[in-house]
């Protein structure tokens, strides 16, 4: 299988449509973090604002916030990061009517097929019962691309430290350059240094299942620890350890944000206590990314979802695609992404073990 991005469908701005819209409207924000009446919100699909007689698309969005212009150009911004007398685009409508234009059958995929268009056809949603063989072989590809051209960012939940060889085989994701940035809570970082630590996660043998004597003690210890040292790289050298998710990123210089939550124990030092300070950490991240898998987290892969737009502007101009994969073994979790508005995310319902094991095995 040769590995083609999906290319780009922009609108003909020379349709009738497009000539007699009228300019979009815009409106200064009443105060900070306001919008005025009648604000447009944003999706994940390009948008295109009329201004000036011509069509322009914000080369960074996310849904769920405002366009605003600033000197020639659009920017999508959170309504927290709106400030008094920033002028904001206005319109409720996607088709021109009110000088906007929302491009949401915007990519064709090489390997989309006609018959795709029939009216009825079974077993078009992604449960346990679907075949998932053409999505690694798909996916194998598209990190062998990104890899070398693009920006691969995972979201991982903790269950992704529990067990040795998808610990092992994670890390060996991260030498190969497979992973670009990572995302996760306090909780993966915990039981995966704890696994490096005391070879334990949440006091049970990552190997052999048993649990440890007083090992629900294991996680505290490990957080307090890194705590005494004053970070995960200290830890790290101080302790010896010498393999793991956390490690590997050490190691191998590979960004990871640490978000905390109400539940966290500790937490650890790098954990992010201030919600909008670790959503714009992030989104950081998210801006530059190209393809995202999440595994494990329900929450955390709606968090980067609802930051990923479905495109991405490069450097050149060019508008390219960008690959949102939910893996879990909940037909649920997966799902719910796109309840929550990521239509183009891709569900594989799968043991995150033996999906990362997949994936190492077959990206050597």
């Amino acid at each position: 299988m040769t590995f083609k991005l999906g290319q780009y469908i922009g609108p003909d701005f020379s349709q009738d449509i497009f000539k007699n819209a009228p300019e979009a409207e815009l409106k200064a924000a009443p105060k900070d973090m306001t919008a005025p009446e009648g604000f447009h919100a944003t999706s994940i699909y390009p948008e295109y604002f009329k201004v000036g007689n011509k069509w322009i698309l914000p080369e960074d969005s996310r849904m769920d916030c405002v366009a605003i212009y600033e000197e020639g150009k659009i920017y999508i911004r959170e309504f927290r990061n709106i400030k008094k007398g920033d002028m904001i685009f206005l319109g409720r409508t996607e088709k021109c009517e009110d000088g906007i234009y929302v491009n949401e059958n915007s990519f064709l995929f090489h390997d989309q097929d006609e018959d795709e268009r029939t009216t009825f056809s079974f077993r078009q949603g992604r449960s346990r019962e679907t075949a998932f063989s053409h999505d690694y072989s798909s996916l194998y590809e598209l990190l062998k691309y990104e890899k070398q051209y693009g920006h691969i960012t995972w979201v991982l939940g903790p269950a992704c430290a529990f067990d040795a060889e998808a610990r092992d085989a994670f890390s060996k994701l991260i030498e190969r350059g497979y992973v670009h940035s990572l995302l996760a809570g306090n909780a993966l970082a915990t039981h995966d240094l704890e696994a490096g630590y005391l070879e334990t996660a949440l006091g049970q043998n990552i190997r052999n299942q048993k649990p440890h004597f007083n090992g629900h003690y294991n996680h505290i210890d490990t957080i307090n620890k890194v705590n005494l040292y004053g970070s995960i790289p200290e830890f790290i050298k101080r302790e010896n350890i010498a393999d793991g998710i956390m490690y590997s990123c050490v190691k191998n210089d590979v960004p990871f944000v640490l978000n905390g939550s109400i539940r966290d124990d500790g937490p650890l030092p790098e954990v992010y206590e201030h919600t909008y300070i670790g959503q714009d950490a992030i989104r950081s991240h998210i801006r530059k990314t190209t393809t995202v898998i999440g595994m494990a987290t329900v929450l955390h892969t709606i968090a980067a979802g609802n930051m990923t737009p479905s495109y991405r502007v490069l450097e050149d101009g060019t508008v390219r695609p960008v690959y949102f994969y939910a893996v879990d073994t909940s037909e649920f979790a997966v799902n719910k992404l796109s309840d929550r508005g990521s239509l183009s995310a891709k569900g594989i319902v799968t043991n995150v073990q033996d999906f990362v094991c997949n994936l190492a095995k077959n990206l050597k």
